[in-house]
C-alpha cells in the first residue's frame, strides 16, 4: 500500500470526494476535509481565476480556523485541473494553485510533465484519472504520484475496464498511490477496493446527494430514487462516453437509452447550446440542458441525502465492520494446508 505521509497524518478513511462539474464547492469541500477524506473540486466550477482563487481561500481559512479551534488536523484539500491545451485557463489557474501551494492537484485529459514538476517545486502532488491502461502507463513516466483508476460504472466519463482486471494491471508497473473508481458507495465498497489492490477510493455520485453539494434538490432526490438500470453509457452529451440518469434524459426530450435526441427542434438547441461543453460555464438559456445529470451504477446504494459529516461517520461505520468480518473469513484459511499431501 502507498499513501503519502500527508494523507497518512490526516485520514480518517481512505476515501477522496472527487471533483464534480458543477456539484463540488467550497462547502462540501471543507466538510469533507474537517470529517477526515479529501475533499476536491474542479477549478473551473467557477466562472473566472478569480474567483477560483476566492474559493481556495475560503476553503483554507475555514480548514485553518477548523484546525486552530479543535487542535486537530484537517485532511489535504484538492483541485481538478484540466490540462488539455484547450483549457484556456490552465496557466492562470496552475499559478493560483501554486502560489496557494494547493496539497494535491488531480489532472485530467493528459499527463503533462511539466505541470507535474511545477507542483513537485513547491511540495504539492499530483494524481491524473486514467481510464485505460495505455494512459495509466503514459501518467506514470510523467512521473505522477498517484493514478486514478476509473472504471466501468464510474459517474461522468467513464472507462469501461472491469476494476479487477484494471488494478492488476496497473500494479505490474506502478507502485505509487493507486485510487479505485467507479461504483464505490459504501464503506464495505473502501474496503473491498483495498483488498484489490488499491490504496484508496474515489467516491462521487454518493457526495451528490449530500446537504453539501451544490447539485439541486431534484439531482439529489433523483439519485436517491434510482438503481443501477436507471444509468445511461452515452457518448451523444458530451461526445465523449459517459455515464448519465435516464430521467434526466427522458426530461430533457432525449432517448432515455441512447442520449440522442427525439426530434428535429431537440437537434437544433442541442447545436446552438454547445451541450456538453465543461471547459466554460453553461451559455445563457441553456437552463434546460443543465438539467442533464451524470451519475454512477452506485446510485442503487444511495438512500438518503445526509450531510457530509454524518456520511462520513456511516462509512467509517461500514468500512470498520467490512474489514473485521473479512478478518474473520480470512483466518478460517489461514492455517489451511494447500495442495496435496
Amino acid at each position: 500500500m502507498s499513501l503519502p505521509e500527508s494523507f497518512r497524518e490526516t485520514l480518517n478513511l481512505p476515501v477522496i470526494a472527487s471533483p464534480m462539474f458543477l456539484v463540488s464547492g467550497p462547502e462540501l469541500v471543507i466538510e469533507a476535509c474537517k470529517a477526515g477524506i479529501v475533499g476536491t473540486f474542479p477549478a473551473l466550477n467557477q466562472r473566472t481565476s478569480e474567483g477560483f482563487e476566492s474559493w481556495l481561500i475560503e476553503i483554507q481559512t475555514a480548514l485553518q480556523a477548523y484546525e486552530e479551534e479543535t487542535g486537530r488536523k484537517a485532511a489535504p484539500f484538492g483541485v481538478n485541473l484540466i490540462v488539455h491545451a484547450s483549457n484556456p485557463r490552465l496557466a492562470a489557474d496552475l499559478e493560483i494553485c501554486k502560489r496557494h501551494k494547493v496539497p494535491l492537484i488531480i489532472t485530467s485529459l493528459g499527463a503533462v510533465p511539466d505541470v507535474v514538476k511545477q507542483v513537485h517545486a513547491y511540495g504539492g502532488l499530483v494524481f491524473h484519472d486514467v481510464a485505460t491502461v495505455r494512459h495509466a502507463q503514459k501518467a506514470a513516466q510523467a512521473d505522477v504520484d498517484g493514478l486514478i483508476a476509473v472504471c466501468a460504472g464510474a459517474g461522468g466519463h467513464a472507462g469501461v475496464l472491469n476494476p479487477f482486471a484494471f488494478v492488476s494491471e496497473i500494479r505490474q508497473f506502478f507502485n505509487g498511490t493507486l485510487v479505485l473508481a467507479g461504483c464505490l458507495s459504501t464503506g464495505r465498497d473502501v474496503a473491498t477496493a483495498q483488498v484489490m489492490g488499491a490504496d484508496m477510493a474515489y467516491m462521487g455520485t454518493r457526495f451528490i446527494s449530500t446537504q453539501e453539494s451544490q447539485a439541486v434538490a431534484e439531482y439529489k432526490q433523483m439519485i436517491v430514487d434510482s438503481s443501477a438500470a436507471d444509468i445511461a453509457y452515452t457518448s451523444e452529451i458530451s461526445g465523449i462516453s459517459a455515464n448519465f440518469l435516464k430521467p434526466s434524459l427522458s426530461a430533457a426530450g432525449l432517448d432515455p437509452n441512447t442520449g440522442k435526441p427525439l426530434d428535429a427542434e431537440v437537434v437544433t438547441a442541442k447545436k446552438e447550446l454547445n451541450l456538453g461543453e465543461e471547459l466554460t460555464a453553461p451559455k445563457e438559456g441553456a437552463s434546460a440542458w443543465k438539467s442533464i445529470w451524470s451519475a454512477g451504477q452506485g446510485v442503487g446504494a444511495v438512500h438518503s441525502i445526509p450531510c457530509v459529516s454524518e456520511l462520513i461517520s456511516q462509512l467509517h461505520e461500514e468500512y470498520v465492520e467490512a474489514t473485521v468480518e473479512y478478518a474473520q473469513i480470512s483466518r478460517e484459511y489461514m492455517f489451511k494446508p494447500v495442495g496435496r499431501a
